[in-house]
């Protein structure tokens, strides 16, 4: 691809210039240390994912507070002692001349504890979730905002909020999930409330000039759920608050195996369409989209066609960290395809195994194959 090109133009996000239009979107590996910390593993992963051109790398989401842990091996910000370690990861990338963001999330109903946390107890496989009392609304919502501030003082670009793959963010908004008949729960103003609370008490924790950055949900993908039309609304909303950006996906965990899912997901650019939606409904906030946007054409279209303002790549940039520099013809071998009905990576990330590209080369799997979690 030319460099003229728009997915190799700069852009302006707040008080960063990213040298182009290409994201790495967060994809969660359980790369961590059993304690949360950040591993040998996760430096090598995130240095060569910096290598690859990508102009900011937004790392996987850490923790905010131990009863949102996604996974045992879920890295972690909920207190100070993690610092050291994500400042480590921050200097990682940096030395690869790349933006570093940091995602922040805390799982509920998704959590791996069988004590969850949830809007309202709605059931979720055998376990029924705890409502959510006032006071520990607010407890989550500071503790969000504890761990922007350790975000930046590990020395990341920026942060982003998980509001995604209904999470609790995501989970205060959806219909389906909250059933709440307080301040937080009914009403569409009232079910947005917990998300906007958040991000406020977030930036006035990190200060106006400090890039908070937002993966939205746009749609749940499920019946009698949050959907596109209100995700609309969110948006404008979260766009008054001076966001950096926001990161558009759809789908749930409990999406993800349905089969209209399951065959929309094979699709390239599978997610465009609805980060099309959002930025039609905003009028500043640089749009970011996702979803097996597999080749540099497809990328091109998607920001020609003003579709989104960035490219995220995920599964895409795990299967070819060098996809960027192909792209860009600084490399001229093709482009390895993530195969779209593999999805060896997710099965062993939900099985609690160390995941690894089954196309990547024999000697590079095995080194995950061998590798000892701390």
């Amino acid at each position: 691809m030319k460099k003229e090109s728009m997915l190799f133009s700069p852009i302006k996000i707040r008080t960063l210039i990213l040298a182009n239009r290409i994201t790495m979107t967060p994809l969660y590996l359980g790369y961590a240390n059993k304690d949360g910390t950040v591993s040998e593993l996760i430096l090598k992963h995130y240095r060569k994912m910096a290598q690859s051109g990508a102009s900011l790398i937004v790392v996987e989401n850490a923790a905010i507070h131990e009863s949102g842990l996604g996974s045992p091996f879920t890295l972690r910000v909920d207190n100070d002692s993690y610092i050291a370690g994500l400042s480590k990861l921050a200097e990682t990338i940096h030395n690869e001349g790349t933006l570093a963001f940091l995602q922040i999330n805390h799982a509920g109903r998704y959590a791996f504890t069988p004590h969850r946390l949830a809007p309202s107890p709605i059931k979720i496989g055998d376990i029924i979730p705890k409502e959510m009392t006032l006071q520990e609304i607010r407890e989550t919502i500071n503790a969000f905002a504890d761990a922007a501030r350790r975000v930046k003082e590990s020395g990341f670009d920026g942060v982003e909020l998980h509001g995604g793959t209904g999470y609790l963010l995501s989970q205060f908004v959806s219909p389906r999930i909250n059933k709440r008949n307080d301040i937080y729960g009914g009403s569409m103003e009232n079910r947005f409330r917990f998300p906007i609370e958040t991000i406020k008490a977030v930036q006035n924790k990190v200060g106006t000039d400090y890039p908070v950055g937002y993966r939205f949900l746009a749609d749940e993908l499920l019946p009698q759920a949050f959907h596109i039309d209100e995700a609309e609304i969110l948006a404008k909303e979260i766009e008054k608050l001076n966001i950096a950006y926001l990161s558009v996906m759809v789908g749930t965990h409990e999406s993800l195996h349905i089969p209209p899912y399951v065959e929309m997901e094979k699709n390239e650019c599978y997610m465009a369409e609805y980060a099309f939606r959002i930025k039609r409904a905003v009028s500043k906030t640089p749009i970011i989209t996702a979803g097996r946007i597999q080749t540099p054409e497809g990328a091109e279209s998607i920001l020609r066609e003003g579709r989104a303002d960035l490219i995220g790549l995920a599964r895409i940039l795990f299967a070819d960290p060098l996809w960027p520099k192909k792209a860009q013809g600084l490399i001229k071998e093709p482009i390895v395809l993530c195969n779209p009905i593999c999805s060896h990576c997710l099965k062993s990330t939900m099985k609690g195994t160390l995941p690894y590209c089954t196309q990547w080369p024999k000697e590079e799997r095995d080194s995950i194959l061998t590798y000892k979690r701390n």
